[in-house]
């Protein structure tokens, strides 16, 4: 005779088996725990979990199935002074949940403590008002031969996206699959991405979001989905499919099309904090589940947070709970959901353990040495509001390199004394680097992203103009970067608009022709404007979507030759700076003047010198040269020896110069622009 089936107190959430599912939830302070299944009438039937082991409570329960809605009831003391918000009457959302159903009505129903009285406990009942979770099938998804593209970081090239906005008004896609995952798996959302020659779509936060309820009361919404909730749930919303659960299926469905096509997917994950907000915030998840374990309290008062995000709390990430949460999730998306890297927001919270930011954290240390994690892709956003850590991330992940977008930003807009710092970041900026051993692939080189200015209105605008957030414009940092020529906003100027568009070349260029990963914001090769709102977080409408009616068509095709340049050669994209570790000298880069000369000391000194040139080898393989005017005026360049062949014209941001087509021993260099000369090597290129 068999023994009886016993509850396991791992994996953590709803594990289903032949005759019941086991549930497990960790809770350090807590009494009492319930699992509560919902029908689709809303009646709750509630099972006690009657077996512990260490923190986790843990029992066998029937009821659960693929499909079934359900929630926890956590009991023990209310002392919210002492970080203890335990409540029975609040019904939970399993961070360990895979899927969710249903919004919050942000009524008296979801906070813990009476709105009135914020240290006395409210008991009304949370059902009917909160999500649920999901149970669903982890092992039926036909992956087929689905394989990682693998695409080394050196071969790299970024492309940040919004699910719902590359879609939502894309020609090509069925009408009913626009802004869903369906949507950008559609041939058509697929075609714009290969023809443009990206490498991997960095998807702004899909975990399962919260819409604020500040931003519902204004008729607003949580647009871009920094306010995580679920961590191993894709957000329901950007699903086509009806059916409870079916957001897993269609997800799956969308990253198999794009490895299919040679595109990884990145996810941009917030595992910093959660949308239960500050001691004021509603009780959601873990607030309910253990308030001191998951969340950082202010050291000797816990009823306050101590919070490094902005967003009212922190994950606690020195406690082993949250840790364990992250590090789950992270192996779910990696092994269940096949996707290939992470970019974390706020990565430098997840760093502070005991408060300071550190390169030996715990958190760093399990993903180091964890077998899954170690293949796939690790950016940091490597910064929060307590400090800014660019350059101090392992050698093994790349970082946001805030210090790229502005110093070639100001470069570009002809701020003296900036020549030393952009030959940093067009080499792959070894002067953040180089001394730790690092590689230039340690930087992801940007110009914009989701959070600012898109590429058309950094040109265009001087001022935020973030009116429609209902903020009265104190959202949003002043952006003192802008390259605007003139005028504020649309013109019919042609002089201005010329100057415009290429200033916005030069921008591009910097960024596809720099050492680095590089990174380009969606719709930016196109000319997308959110008509200067450089802080579009709650826009959810034409003004963040994608606006496929007005495609600037010359940009377009600027980047995407921009880009193919870049991926057919080497001289563009080294792995190392100089030299690769026991290979010899692989890369050879020269600097010079606009007279060809070398630098002296006394060039980099002068802060009114703003035109340089590079010329970028790769033994053999075709040669460049790169020259960069950001004067006010004109500039005669000297074109430097060729390292090969004669040098022809590949790209220029001045029309004029394009369709000269020759070069000569001299280049004249347009007011703010830059031109791109080619030295063919054992191969030719078909231009």
């Amino acid at each position: 005779m068999s023994p009886a089936p016993r509850s396991l107190p791992y994996p953590l959430g709803v594990t289903l088996t032949d005759r019941a599912a086991n549930v497990a939830i960790y809770t350090e302070n807590a009494t009492r725990v319930w699992v509560c299944v919902f029908d689709d009438e809303g009646r709750e039937t509630r099972t006690e979990l009657r077996d512990r082991t260490g923190h986790v409570f843990h029992d066998l329960v029937t009821g659960l199935r693929v499909g079934s809605r359900y929630g926890l009831r956590i009991d023990g003391p209310w002392d919210p002074a002492s970080g203890l918000r335990f409540n029975p009457a609040k019904v939970l959302l399993d961070p360990y949940a895979t899927a969710t159903v249903g919004d919050y009505d942000f009524g008296q129903a979801v906070f813990g403590h009476r709105l009135d009285e914020p240290l006395e406990r409210d008991d009304t009942d949370g059902a009917g008002h909160v999500a649920l979770g999901i149970v669903t099938d982890r092992h039926g998804f036909g992956w087929g031969d689905d394989a990682p593209p693998a695409t080394p970081l050196a071969e790299t090239i970024v492309y940040e996206l919004h699910v719902k906005g590359f879609t939502k008004r894309m020609p090509g896609v069925p009408e009913h699959l626009r802004g869903t995952y369906a949507g950008l798996a559609d041939p058509a959302a697929i075609r714009h991405l290969t023809d443009l020659g990206v490498t991997a779509v960095e998807l702004m936060p899909v975990h399962q979001f919260v819409h604020d309820n500040h931003l519902l009361e204004k008729g607003l919404r949580n647009y871009w989905g920094y306010s995580s909730l679920a961590f191993l749930a894709p957000h329901a919303d950007y699903a086509a499919a009806h059916e409870p659960g079916g957001q897993v299926d269609e997800f799956k469905s969308m990253v198999r099309a794009l490895h299919a096509a040679g595109i990884e997917v990145i996810l941009d994950v917030v595992y910093n904090h959660t949308a239960e907000g500050n001691d004021l915030g509603p009780t959601l998840s873990l607030k309910g589940i253990d308030n001191p374990s998951y969340y950082r309290l202010v050291q000797g008062d816990g009823g306050h947070y101590f919070d490094t995000t902005g967003t009212g709390n922190s994950l606690n990430v020195g406690h082993p709970a949250p840790l364990a949460l992250i590090m789950d999730s992270l192996r779910y998306w990696v092994t269940e959901m096949h996707v290939d890297g992470f970019r974390f927001d706020l990565a430098t919270t997840l760093t502070r353990q005991d408060g300071s930011a550190d390169i030996h954290s715990a958190f760093l240390a399990l993903i180091h040495q964890d077998p899954v994690l170690q293949r796939v892709k690790m950016i940091a956003e490597p910064w929060d509001t307590a400090g800014y850590q660019v350059g101090g991330f392992p050698a093994d992940w790349s970082e946001w390199n805030g210090r790229f977008r502005d110093d070639v930003r100001d470069f570009w807009r002809g701020t003296p004394g900036t020549i030393g710092t952009v030959a940093q970041r067009v080499l792959g900026s070894p002067d953040v680097y180089e001394s730790s051993n690092r590689a230039p692939v340690s930087s992801v080189n940007f110009i914009t992203a989701h959070d600012g200015f898109t590429l058309a209105d950094l040109t265009s605008y001087d001022e935020k103009h973030n009116e429609a957030n209902g903020e009265g414009g104190a959202d949003g940092e002043s952006d003192n970067r802008s390259a605007n020529y003139g005028a504020e906003g649309p013109t019919d100027d042609p002089e201005i608009n010329a100057l415009r568009t290429r200033q916005r070349k030069n921008l591009l260029a910097t960024v596809l022709l720099s050492a680095g990963v590089p990174m380009i914001l969606g719709g930016d090769e196109i000319g997308r404007t959110q008509q200067g709102n450089n802080n579009a977080y709650c826009q959810d409408n034409e003004l963040s979507w994608f606006d496929w009616d007005h495609v600037d068509e010359e940009l377009h095709d600027f980047t995407r030759t921009l880009i193919r340049l870049r991926r057919e050669s080497p001289a563009l994209r080294p792995d190392w700076y100089r030299h690769a570790p026991g290979q010899g000298s692989i890369r050879t880069i020269d600097i010079r003047r606009a007279d060809a000369r070398r630098f002296n000391a006394g060039d980099w000194a002068f802060a009114e010198n703003r035109a340089i040139t590079f010329v970028f080898g790769h033994g053999g393989e075709t040669a460049f040269a790169l020259m960069l005017n950001a004067a006010e005026n004109g500039v005669t360049f000297s074109v430097p020896a060729p390292t090969h062949r004669a040098w022809q014209l590949e790209l220029a941001s001045d029309p004029q110069l394009e369709r000269s087509g020759g070069v000569g021993r001299k280049l004249i260099l347009a007011p703010r622009s830059f031109a791109l000369l080619s030295s063919a090597g054992r191969q030719r290129r078909g231009r």
